[in-house]
């Protein structure tokens, strides 16, 4: 036995289990981890291995006598039938049918829709009605005749939902004291059936972070990712107060409010409500998506005349068809979600991305044969920190930098309330731990922005998070590992003849050109390669236009004269941008005339009219902020836009330097070699 499962087992006795006991009863058992995890609890949290063994006996029992699958409901039915009653382990739904006044209870496994229930137990366990609950059901047979409407012969004596009878919070919080931060990480990745070592630290915490929204309340979390990475897990094993739904059709009724039977939907009911296969969700009732924005803003929402308040945090949970570095360049990385939820204002609602694509896909030595904590005691624990605010924890050493704005931080602070109670149950925080925190809180949220900014630039063009210590003031940027670093302005000087330019239109869309220019003996002509959309093939021509009208001026009379030039733009972003770049043509004309290249690095950005005349981008904070991503150093800009420079984010000024050119010709004087 390790050293933390030796500490574990003597801090925490009975209230911890050998995770890998799980998979050897989970294999034919038809019933969710929690619900296995209840009876380990019971019989097998120990650390001697025959009292272990003694107690994997007992619950085998349980398992084969009181869990029925599904194609033995029949033999079951008969076992009640004989013996007069019977316990079972099932899950059990609940449902009102009007025309009789009666609830009928829907026994899943035993397989029948009508089995008699008390009232008393509607009322007393309300998630019966919305997805249902699993539990230990006493059953007893009894035919009635006199029976009036609908017959059913089997009646619920007793019913005992599988959940922890009591929680000493008290005691989870001491004790977090006695473990090291790494152990207490470590414990909690072992307790979800991870093992530990199986990940990096950063992996660790985004695994944390798919349990955030089961302590804090009202957090709304996407995680899209590749599939087999373990997205649904977590809701549908982990906790009794979660529910997955997978795809189908989302109703008003069924998520929030029936306004026939005045009941509360399932974000009333449940601590979680996560869907999966979000790309199959259909959202075809119209008020679906309203609703769902009010609700993920304000933990609020309005039917008829009531205001009803929840507090189940929301989750999205879908797959990335496409490799992540073909979308940031492409497209945006909620494309897998259904197209009514691709709503500017919906997506600016989620506290955080998680990106799937960061975590492996699973494998089985990534599942462990440590202790962890049985997850019904470890469900309640998260239940308690629910009740928790530690939102306000950041701003002792940390203050948030201009550009997030108060949805923004509402969401960092979000994040790091959920990785606190998580980590530190006890409160009990160093300034570093919390760096680290808000760090990769600040990365999901800017996740969030980054697509926002690729829809609608210009109403999300705010997009480089800081965050400033609040002892020596230092501001510290966090960017998206996969928005930047990808290289695609290489370091290196091009060959005479090409050059960088960045166009971003109106809608935000963004181009990445590199524009390449080769020459041969010939009479002066230009040749552009097929595919050029209109506003790039006229830009370059008027470029071209004005460069043989002035080549005497500038020293390339008998080059031009001599000199057939062959051109492609190719868009390493790979996106559908029409872009005037005719200065950037210019210079590269007289580059691969005078064989001198352009200076490396550099983005050329501005368009000329037939005359030589500069005009100026609407904006250059976007274009300036897809160079620095992409690894631009240095960036030839219009004077003319000097005045916009008020509004560049200073991580950008520190990273590309401004080249500022208000003739063609300076421009290529300034940005050769």
């Amino acid at each position: 036995m390790n050293p933390l499962d030796a500490k574990v087992n003597k801090i925490f006795p009975g209230k911890v289990v050998r995770k890998d006991l799980v998979r050897k009863v989970k294999v034919g058992a038809n019933i969710p981890v929690y619900v296995l995890e209840y009876l380990l609890g019971k019989y097998c949290a120990t650390d001697d291995d025959t009292a272990i063994q003694a107690g994997l006996a007992i619950v085998d029992g349980i398992l084969s006598r009181n869990v029925i699958n599904p194609d033995e409901s029949n033999k079951a039915k008969a076992w009640v039938k004989e013996r007069g009653e019977y316990t079972l382990i099932d899950k059990v739904k609940v449902r009102l049918v009007a025309s009789e006044d009666k609830y009928w209870a829907e026994l899943v496994n035993f397989n029948d829709n009508y089995v008699h229930i008390p009232n008393r137990f509607v009322k007393q366990y309300e998630r019966l009605l919305e997805g249902g609950v699993w539990c230990e059901v006493d059953l007893r047979y009894m035919y009635d005749e006199e029976q009036r409407g609908r017959k059913s012969p089997f009646w619920i004596e007793n019913l005992k939902p599988i959940q922890l009878a009591s929680f000493d919070f008290e005691e989870y919080e001491s004790t977090r004291q006695q473990f090291t931060h790494e152990e207490w990480i470590d414990l909690l990745i072992a307790s979800i059936g991870l093992e530990p070592t199986a990940f990096n630290d950063r992996q660790k915490l985004l695994l944390l972070i798919r349990l955030i929204p089961l302590v804090e309340i009202n957090y709304n979390l996407v995680e899209l990712g590749p599939r087999g990475t373990g997205k649904s897990f977590i809701y549908r094993e982990i906790s009794p107060y979660s529910i997955l739904i997978s795809g189908g059709k989302t109703t008003v009724a069924n998520l929030f409010y029936n306004m026939a039977t005045h009941q509360v939907g399932l974000v009333g009911l449940w601590d979680v409500v996560a869907f999966d296969e979000v790309g199959g969700m259909d959202l075809r009732e119209r008020d679906v998506v309203d609703i769902l924005k009010d609700y993920m803003e304000s933990g609020s929402f309005s039917r008829g005349k009531e205001e009803i308040t929840a507090k189940a945090s929301m989750c999205f949970l879908g797959n990335v068809n496409q490799p992540v570095d073909v979308l940031t360049k492409t497209s945006h990385l909620f494309q897998p979600l259904p197209e009514k939820m691709v709503d500017p204002a919906l997506i600016d609602r989620f506290h955080y991305y998680l990106p799937g694509w960061a975590l492996p896909k699973l494998s089985k030595e990534m599942f462990t044969n440590r202790y962890g904590f049985v997850v019904d005691y470890l469900a309640e624990a998260f239940r308690e920190l629910r009740k928790l605010n530690f939102t306000e924890r950041l701003g002792r050493y940390f203050s948030l930098g201009d550009h997030l704005n108060a949805r923004d931080s509402k969401a960092v602070r979000k994040t790091v309330s959920g990785l606190i109670k998580l980590i530190h149950p006890d409160s009990q925080i160093t300034k570093e731990e919390l760096k680290e925190y808000l760090q990769v809180a600040l990365e999901g949220r800017r996740r969030v922005k980054e697509q926002l900014k690729k829809m609608l630039s210009f109403e999300y063009a705010h997009t480089s998070f800081s965050f400033i210590d609040n002892e020596t003031r230092e501001e510290v940027f966090v960017g998206v590992p996969e928005e930047g670093g990808r290289d695609l302005i290489s370091p290196d000087p091009l060959s005479p003849g090409s050059v960088y330019s960045i166009f971003v239109e109106s809608d935000g869309s963004p181009g990445l050109f590199r524009i390449e220019v080769g020459t041969s003996a010939g009479t002066g002509k230009l040749r552009l390669s097929g595919g050029m959309k209109r506003l790039m093939k006229e830009s370059l021509q008027r470029a071209f236009a004005y460069l043989k009208s002035h080549k005497v001026e500038f020293g390339v009379g008998r080059e031009m004269d001599n000199t057939d030039f062959h051109v492609e733009c190719v868009n390493l972003l790979g996106s559908e941008v029409d872009a005037p770049m005719g200065v950037a043509f210019f210079v590269a004309l007289y580059s691969a005339l005078k064989k001198r290249p352009v200076k490396a690095a550099t983005v050329i950005l501005g368009d000329l009219t037939i005359q030589g005349n500069i005009k100026a981008l609407p904006s250059v904070q976007e274009p300036l902020q897809i160079g620095m991503d992409n690894g631009a150093r240095r960036a030839c800009i219009p004077l003319e836009n000097k005045r916009h420079f008020l509004e560049v984010p200073g991580d950008i000024l520190e990273q590309v330097d401004p080249i500022f050119y208000s003739e063609p010709m300076v421009a290529t004087q300034k940005c050769l070699e």
